[in-house]
């Protein structure tokens, strides 16, 4: 890990709090220059320390102006350098070997105890450590809040890569009352970018096009190498290195009470969101945290309401239920989301009244309680961006520090529930050793440790509903800080029925409804409510080898050659697959679209597989405003070389809304049962179902009789020629019998229908998947699947 801190005068600690400065009719360049002249007004001897334009070139905010990481990172190493109020660490590499960065920012004097208020802190986020009720009063006395700031997850919400630079530099240099409490107060760390892979994509991308009619365009590949848009789907399952360095090293060292994640979304909603979260909250969340958001949340809306700016609303379209958004939400601290309004990347857009609208629990037209003061439209910026963001982030700085005693004492009363246990938990999680997958059962158990949960082994044989376990069987205590976080990802979910109205259609959830990992790696797990001795020495550490899958590893036929289909419109699904089949040694190539077009596939590959897409990413693409060779998809040709392919003796594996696309695009003896079905009708926004598989045919080698499909209003398929598709697998007959974990409406539209199919085609086949069995990562017990259906290329 490298540090970096230099020193500067730390000004005067005198005064009463300032006010932040009021709105004026100056352009949003010149409103943001006046915002940062107030809060960085330095401190006598402190001018020395450097301005992001003295390195960036130009004001953050500027239109049209954005730089690639290496020139943010000379910034910080800069700021660092010239403050002692600053420390730049090196956490790591990321997944394309750029610095990931850490800035701790803080007053001398705590800089100086630094190691001192981190074991102070982790003494409050473990009760069980404190001796006495003195040693207790002294660590709520002693103690700082901890605020982890986070930024630029999403590489297109360009303003995330600047708003740091804002955030630091008044943080490293003013002298204002306000900001001197914030110093003292708290411990900042701030994470300029959560993907600075995707800050240089994008500026890159930015800047290659400005001018162009493809200014303020996506980049044409995913902004994160592996997931793009699902590096902030991944704070439970923790595959991406990048939020590997933040859990390992910020969140469990640190462990924060207040977690800042900024991000963007579109143009024509509010221009700015803030807890209180809509419902569900997931049921593990405690209600401290539940009440902690919505407090801070709606502070920080009161604050920027009173600085004159439009358009903050609360309690609208975000849900806090699923744990891969909320990393901190079961470790005793809460997440507060922001969601600023987007520009064209960095180029201005107007937004005409007319082109606002309403979502989910507010309208952007409209004053309500929780949205008092809509904007009208107009012009809105980059510098209007970062002006919201940095200014959301200082006024939950103020509250940080002016309740600091509240928030330490709340953060070490959530410990102290977890560790006395929830009235309603079981005892514990009992997952035996013998008869799992060993791959399964060491990931499964390797993410739960890495979330900081203490994994214990029973001293004795005990039992469990009648059921027998011997001693050394694996043994999760509900008695434990971070209790929370196991029982959300190994109970199964029952997310509520709720709709837009009564008797409407389903409110959709902001994300998906299941995360069950023993459901989704396939590890059997038993919940006891009686108490079983353990072994209370230190936790299990679980060593988990690079996994490899043995039906590729040990094939007779020789290894397939895999084509992956890489679109640019850059799939989600597509990365994952790619991330799947590296991490499992799977060889395979990356086959676009002028490749397939050009033909000639069946004597460079004998599978190629089609990641989840629609039908018209694939055949369509990108527009014509895109530059060659990115704009188009596969067209007509692209469609009939592929099934030129598949007639001479290829195998098409489609996934997903792909396997949708291959019935029309081919011609196939199916139909898509839950095709036209409205959402009242039948729904399932990411759930688990239950699978039941041909254990004889090929694709379902090695696979139990039941399996899991994680399903996301995904196709299901009725047979119109059973001489020509044989079925590999599908759902129960009984409806009841469908869901496993999350949410499904009418499951009897999908009842008894097939799910997995492999359909002839000339000489060849198409293997169809009405779900994803490599499902971000997590799917580990349906990656056979589709390995198996890869193998089919050698037959």
């Amino acid at each position: 890990m490298t540090r970096m801190n230099g020193r500067a005068a730390a000004g005067s600690r005198h005064g009463s709090p300032a006010p932040f400065a009021r709105p004026c009719a100056f352009s949003p360049v010149a409103a943001l220059l006046l915002a940062l002249a107030f809060f960085a007004s330095p401190p006598l001897g402190a001018q020395h320390i450097p301005t992001p334009e003295s390195v960036l070139g130009f004001v953050p905010g500027s239109d049209t102006k954005l730089v690639e990481w290496p020139v943010l990172v000379q910034y910080y190493r800069a700021l660092a350098e010239a403050s002692d109020r600053v420390e730049y660490r090196e956490l790591g590499r990321t997944t394309n070997g750029v610095p990931f960065v850490a800035l701790v920012i803080t007053s001398p004097e705590n800089m100086a105890r630094l190691d001192e208020i981190r074991e102070i802190n982790a003494q409050l986020a473990d009760p069980r450590t404190i001796a006495s009720d003195a040693e207790r009063i002294r660590l709520l006395r002693e103690g700082k809040t901890i605020v982890l700031i986070t930024s630029s997850i999403h590489s297109t919400e360009v303003g995330g890569h600047l708003s740091p630079t804002v955030i630091a530099h008044r943080l490293a240099s003013a002298g204002t009352p306000r900001i001197l409490e914030i110093l003292d107060q708290t411990v900042v760390l701030l994470v300029p970018s959560l993907n600075p892979d995707g800050v240089t994509i994008v500026s890159r991308w930015y800047n290659q096009t400005l001018g162009t009619p493809a200014e303020g365009t996506r980049p044409p590949e995913l902004y994160h190498h592996y997931v793009g848009h699902d590096n902030n789907r991944d704070w439970y399952a923790f595959t991406q290195v990048e939020t590997q360095l933040t859990v390992d090293s910020l969140h469990n060292v640190w462990h924060p009470q207040i977690v800042h994640d900024i991000h963007q979304q579109g143009q024509f909603g509010s221009r700015f969101f803030l807890p209180p979260f809509l419902d569900p909250v997931e049921p593990n969340v405690d209600p401290l945290i539940v009440s902690g958001f919505n407090t801070l949340g709606t502070y920080i809306a009161w604050e920027m309401t009173g600085q004159g700016k439009k358009g903050i609303v609360v309690s609208a379209t975000y849900d806090a239920w699923t744990p891969a958004r909320a990393y901190q939400h079961y470790h005793a601290g809460v997440r507060i989301l922001s969601e600023t309004a987007s520009a064209r990347l960095a180029t201005p857009v107007n937004v005409a009244p007319g082109m606002l609208h309403g979502r989910r629990g507010f309208d952007a037209r409209t004053a309500s309680w929780n949205f008092p003061v809509p904007w009208e439209g107009g012009r809105w910026t980059l510098a209007d961006i970062v002006d919201y963001q940095s200014s959301g982030a200082l006024a939950l700085l103020q509250h940080a520090a002016a309740n600091r005693t509240v928030w330490l004492g709340n953060f070490l009363a959530i410990g102290e529930r977890a560790v006395r246990g929830w009235d309603d938990w079981p005892y514990a999680f009992v997952i035996p050793r013998s008869g799992q997958n060993e791959t399964a059962l060491r990931g499964m158990l390797r993410i739960l440790r890495r979330g900081a949960v203490e994994i214990r082994t029973a001293r004795a044989a005990f039992e469990v509903a009648d059921e027998s376990y011997p001693a050394g069987t694996y043994v999760i205590v509900l008695r434990q800080p971070y209790a929370a976080f196991a029982k959300a990802l190994l109970e199964h979910q029952d997310y509520p029925d709720l709709r837009l109205y009564p008797g409407g259609p389903p409110r959709p959830p902001y994300d998906v409804t299941a995360h069950t990992l023993p459901l989704l790696m396939g590890v059997e797990v038993a919940t006891a409510a009686e108490s079983i001795a353990v072994d209370l020495s230190d936790p299990v550490t679980i060593h988990a080898p690079r996994p490899r899958y043995d039906a590729v590893t040990s094939a007779t036929a020789g290894m397939p050659r895999v084509g992956l289909y890489k679109s640019y419109t850059a799939a989600m699904d597509e990365g994952w697959t790619r991330w799947v089949f590296d991490t499992w040694a799977v060889p395979y190539e990356s086959v676009v679209d002028s490749v397939i077009r050009a033909g000639d596939l069946r004597s460079q590959f004998d599978v190629i597989v089609i990641p989840r897409m629609s039908a018209p990413a694939i055949e369509a693409g990108l527009p014509e405003s895109y530059p060659e060779p990115y704009a188009g998809g596969l067209g007509s040709r692209g469609v009939g070389q592929l099934a030129r392919f598949v007639e001479d003796g290829g195998t098409l594996v489609t996934l997903d809304d792909a396997s949708a696309w291959a019935i029309d695009a081919f011609d196939l003896p199916l139909r898509n049962t839950i095709d036209g079905l409205e959402p009242q009708e039948f729904y399932a926004p990411g759930s688990i179902f239950r699978l039941a598989l041909d254990p004889g045919h090929p694709v379902s080698q090695g696979m139990p009789a039941q399996t899991i499909a994680w399903f996301q209003n995904s196709p299901t398929f009725e047979v119109l020629d059973s001489a020509r598709v044989q079925v590999i697998g599908r759902y129960p007959e009984d409806p009841g019998d469908v869901l496993l974990s999350g949410w499904v409406l009418h499951p009897e539209k999908v009842a008894g229908k097939a799910a997995l199919v492999e359909v002839s085609l000339g000489r060849g086949r198409v293997v169809l998947f009405g779900f994803r069995p490599q499902y971000r990562g997590q799917t580990v017990v349906t990656y056979p699947l589709l390995f198996n259906s890869l193998m089919r290329g050698t037959n």
